[in-house]
Parts: structure tokens; C-alpha cells; sequence
């Protein structure tokens, strides 16, 4: 092992070939912090390299990338002293192991860390940024909402009681998925129509629609002025000028781009008078929360609502730290079932089930994105999933489509859209229908 070092960082090269930076090193190397056989060591002390980890030390190192190198229990309790002062600490552990004792007092410092609630996952302090973290028996709410990394879930025979927080694998996405049996029909398989876009965002309802074209195999109509932007991009939608033309559907999906006036409020209110279930999104969340009567129109009928963090705050008040809390009290007071997005995305339903799926990566986090998601739940409500279902399984897949598309790069919501089939397939196999 060898440190290469510049102005700004430290390289340290580790014996299988890999490289570590930080912008701090410390050598926590055994008893009284005896020094690593590294070449050009002592040029490097005074220039962000430490022996020790002390008082001083760990002060000068507030908000660094800190790598703690050591063996056994030394390593150890460097890294949870400096855990306290730096942005991010990270343990390559050489040599020796933790003894017993030590690894109980790892995981007795870090359990009782003030910082992460572990039914929100709110951080309120300073607290551990795990790149994986173990844990036995079962899954914590925190474990898909705090910063927990890679988590990993070691069964040791636990008999747990049932919990109302659950989170979806793609086993359950993939038994609950509409598969068009021997004797379906484009009508059978459900109907979706979508009213998104407008003159001025085309875009929206050319994602929403071709998102529910690539979800199911039935049918999709589409009303609203966009139509020759979606016919252009996705001919076989049935268009029609607005959604009182549309013909028969067994659900709608309806809000992106449609705008928030007179206009929007009439799209909103004619797809609400179809008496079918409805996933509403964007401007449409915003002309709930302005109109009064729109609102009571939906309560207790099977609805879903897909609000990013503003929109929930426009209808349901601020999220705050609780994100459960939140979306189970909006869905409560609303009615019907609500999708918080953000990188956990939440889902409540009025009857309290919640379901919380963790995103791998933001690449998620774009333009359009959400319009995508909205054109998946509306084709998966019009097979005849419930909104519950429809919802976690539609922020599974778009979840799956969006790491597929962007494999380490950002990637347009027109990629991810592009990538649904890809996210299905990776399912392993849909439950034939």
C-alpha cells in the first residue's frame, strides 16, 4: 500500500489495485498509533495526513472526506471520534480484527447515535452515512429513508409481527402485473385515456401516453390538444379533442400540462365526472387544492395522487420530517390513495396501509419524469389494480426504468419512458394472467 498526495487530495493505492481519496487520511494503526510501512510518510504529516485522531485534530478535519487506515480496535475508535466532526468517515480496516468487545462498542455507539429517527429516517444530528449497512431480522422504515446505502437484510429466524409499512420486491410487482390471458381483448385488458399537455407542453402528454403504452397491452385513448404531438411519436392512440369525445375507458389518468385555469379546471373536472378511477398529477393536484368542490368530488373514490413535495404542500400541508406521517395524514383528510414522490417514494392509503420503495439513484429527479409516472399508474388502474397497488408497483417499474436508463449518467425522463419494457423484463417473469 502506498499514499500519492496533491494540493487538494490524498490517493491512497490498496493491495488489490483499488484507489481510496479523501481530502483527510488518518493512520489509526495499531497500539500508541504505530506508523504504516508507506513511502514518502513523512512529507505527508502536517498536509492533511494524521497519526492520531485527537481532540485538535478531528477539529481541523470539520466537513472533510476522512478516510480512518488502520487495525483492529484503533481503527475503530478513531473513526467514531472523528464520525462526530467530519462530513464523512470511512474504515479500511488492515491487519487484525475488531476484538468482541470493540465490535459490540461499535454497534452500541452507533445504535445510540442521536441522529437518525428510525421510523422517519429524519436526521437531526450528526449520525453515520453508511455505503452498506447489515441489519438482522428485519427491515426499519429507516432502512429505505434514512442514508443508509446498500442495505443489506440477514434472516435469522425471527418470528416478526405483521407491520402496516411494507415495501414491494419485484417478485410482488411481477405476481400482481396485468398479463393478457387466452381470451383477452385490447377491451378486456382495460382502457386508459389520458388528458395531459396542452398547445404549450406538448411533451407532457407524449410521456404520459406512450408511458401508458408501454405498461399494459390494452388500449390507450387520448384527449386534449397535443394529439397530433402523441399520434406523432405513438399512432396507435385513439385521439380525440377533449375527454367529454374520448370514447368508453376504465380509467383516467389526467394533469400534466394541462394548466391551472379555466381551461385545466375543465379538463380535471370532466375526467372526475367519468366516474372511473383517476390518477391525477401536476396541475391537476394544484387545481384540487385551489377548488373546493373538485376535491369533495373525489373523496373516498378510488383515486390516486402523485405529488412531488410542493404539490403535496399546496393540498395537505408541509411534509415536514415524517414523510409515513405525512402522506398517511393527507390521504386520510383527501379520501384517497397518495403517492409522496422524492427518493424514497411513499405510498398511503386512507385505510393507513403504507408502502415505502427506496430509489437505487436519483437519476430519477427530471423534467418529465413524473409525467411518465403518471401515464404507468393510469395504465395499471385501468387493468384493475387497486390505486394502492397500482401505485407501488407503477414506483417500482418506474424506479427499475429510471436505473436502467441512466446507468450512471443522467438520462432524460424520454429514456426512462424508453426503458419500461427493460424494467418489466428485468422482473423475472410476469404471472401469466
Amino acid at each position: 500500500m502506498k499514499v500519492t498526495s496533491d494540493d487538494r487530495e490524498h490517493r491512497l493505492h490498496l493491495e488489490d489495485g483499488s484507489d481510496v481519496v479523501a481530502s483527510t487520511l488518518v493512520l489509526a494503526t495499531g497500539v500508541a498509533w504505530r506508523r504504516l510501512a508507506i513511502p514518502n510518510l513523512e512529507r505527508l504529516v502536517g498536509a492533511g495526513v494524521f497519526y492520531g485522531a485527537g481532540r485538535s485534530e478531528a477539529q481541523a478535519m470539520r466537513g472533510h472526506e476522512v478516510h480512518v487506515i488502520g487495525a483492529g480496535n484503533s481503527a475503530g475508535q478513531a473513526a467514531l471520534h472523528l464520525a462526530k466532526h467530519a462530513a464523512r468517515v470511512t474504515m479500511i480496516v488492515r491487519g487484525s480484527s475488531l476484538t468482541a468487545s470493540m465490535s459490540s462498542y461499535l454497534i452500541d455507539e452507533i445504535a445510540n447515535t442521536p441522529g437518525i429517527d428510525v421510523q422517519t429516517g429524519a436526521a437531526a444530528g450528526p449520525h453515520v452515512r453508511a455505503a452498506l449497512t447489515v441489519t438482522f431480522g428485519g427491515l426499519k422504515p429507516v432502512h429505505a429513508l434514512g442514508d443508509c446505502g446498500r442495505v443489506e437484510l440477514v434472516d435469522i429466524g425471527l418470528a416478526l409481527p405483521d407491520t402496516d409499512v411494507l415495501g414491494f420486491e419485484a417478485a410482488d410487482v411481477a405476481a400482481r402485473w396485468p398479463v393478457p390471458g387466452p381470451t383477452d381483448d385490447k377491451y378486456t385488458q382495460g382502457v386508459v385515456g389520458v388528458a395531459a399537455g396542452s398547445d404549450t407542453y406538448p411533451g407532457a402528454a407524449v410521456l404520459a401516453t406512450g408511458a401508458a403504452v408501454l405498461a399494459t397491452s390494452g388500449m390507450v385513448r387520448f384527449a386534449g390538444s397535443a394529439a397530433q404531438a402523441v399520434l406523432a411519436r405513438w399512432p396507435e392512440v385513439v385521439t380525440a379533442p377533449d375527454v367529454t369525445a374520448a370514447g368508453r375507458t376504465q380509467a383516467w389518468a389526467v394533469g400534466p400540462g394541462i394548466g391551472t385555469d379555466d381551461a385545466g379546471r375543465a379538463v380535471l373536472a370532466a375526467a372526475v365526472a367519468k366516474d372511473v378511477p383517476l390518477v391525477v398529477d401536476a396541475d391537476g393536484i394544484t387545481l384540487l387544492a385551489d377548488h373546493d368542490e373538485l376535491r369533495a368530488a373525489i373523496h373516498g373514490r378510488p383515486v390516486l395522487l402523485t405529488p412531488h413535495a410542493g404539490e403535496f404542500a399546496r393540498i395537505a400541508g408541509e411534509v415536514g420530517a415524517d414523510r409515513i406521517a405525512a402522506a398517511r395524514r393527507a390521504a386520510a383528510e383527501l379520501g384517497v390513495t397518495v403517492l409522496l414522490k422524492g427518493n424514497a417514494t411513499v405510498v398511503a392509503d386512507p385505510d393507513g396501509r403504507a408502502l415505502v420503495h427506496p430509489s437505487s439513484g436519483s437519476w430519477a429527479a427530471t423534467a418529465g419524469s413524473g409525467d411518465v409516472l403518471t401515464g404507468i399508474s393510469g395504465a395499471l388502474l385501468a387493468a384493475g389494480l387497486e390505486p394502492w397497488w397500482a401505485a407501488g408497483c407503477a414506483a417500482f417499474v418506474h424506479a427499475r426504468a429510471a436505473d436502467l436508463a441512466a446507468d450512471g449518467i443522467p438520462t432524460p425522463a424520454s429514456r426512462l419512458q424508453a426503458h419500461i419494457p427493460a424494467a418489466l423484463r428485468s422482473l423475472g417473469g410476469l404471472a401469466a394472467g
